[in-house]
């Protein structure tokens, strides 16, 4: 024997708020009675009888109730809809119910993965008629997704920062073997020389900020410069002494010459 499977929606009207209510009534007007997009609905499955059959939230036990199909005094009824027919007994109909209660706890409830559209899809699914229309749960499944996608695009953030890090330790054992390399070099090899070391690097900018010295050796050199400079000129004064003198003794000699 076939029997008829009902969906009953109702707008979500229990906020406790006038202003609330009046608001969803508002959206589920403009998105689905004129756009045909969806809204915030809540739905209940009737098969055999005249009680329809739901999931809420509740803290302890099943959050699977029935109640006098299309009066749910917690919502604003809608509308009902016919989804097919099932091939299902009364008496295979209770033992899906008994397993659902079992599957479908009132603490595990959630707005957007777990709602009262998850569990009628999952009833009709059992009872072997087609599934919810999309727009009854379709506000829930952008919301679900939307907080997949965002979830996802979190972990892939905390990805790149830990990756950032690694490929900053790295490039720090590096330098410092760079630097250690450089420190251990002998005195005698161009890479024994200090400049690159942080206590050189220290000197030179804390001189550099009092009297403007620049990071190179060159003073050293022009020290030397000065020096050769030096003693180049105390030569030359040395070295122009003997010309004069022997200037003189040529115009002794000319001047004997003469006498003679």
């Amino acid at each position: 024997m076939m029997t008829d499977v009902v969906l009953h929606i109702y707008d979500v009207t229990n906020s406790g708020s006038e202003k609330t209510n009046n608001t969803v009534l508002q959206i589920n007007r403009i998105f689905k009675d004129r756009i045909g997009l969806g809204g915030i609905f809540h739905s209940a499955v009737q098969v055999y009888g005249d009680d329809e059959w739901s999931f809420g939230f509740c803290e302890e036990g099943t959050g699977v109730f029935s109640c006098p199909s299309g009066k749910n005094p917690m919502y604003t009824y809608r509308e009902s809809i016919v989804l097919g027919k099932t091939n299902c007994s009364i008496f295979k109909v209770n033992q899906i119910l008994r397993e659902l209660s079992r599957e479908w706890p009132g603490h595990a409830y959630d707005l957007l993965s777990k709602n009262c559209n998850h569990f009628c899809d999952e009833f009709c699914e059992r009872l072997g008629v087609p599934k919810l229309p999309g727009w009854v749960n379709r506000f829930a499944n952008a919301g679900d997704a939307a907080a997949e996608i965002a979830e996802t695009t979190a972990l892939r953030l905390r990805q790149a920062k830990t990756e950032i890090v690694s490929a900053s330790k790295v490039a720090y054992r590096f330098l410092v073997g760079v630097t250690s390399g450089a420190n251990g070099a002998t005195p005698d090899s161009p890479g024994g020389s200090n400049r690159g070391s942080p206590r050189f690097q220290a000197t030179w900018f804390k001189s550099l900020i009092t009297d403007g010295a620049k990071p190179s050796s060159s003073s050293g050199i022009d020290n030397q410069g000065d020096n050769v400079n030096q003693q180049q000129r105390q030569q030359g004064v040395s070295l122009t002494r003997p010309l004069r003198q022997n200037s003189q003794d040529s115009e002794r000699q000319y001047d004997r010459r003469h006498d003679m």
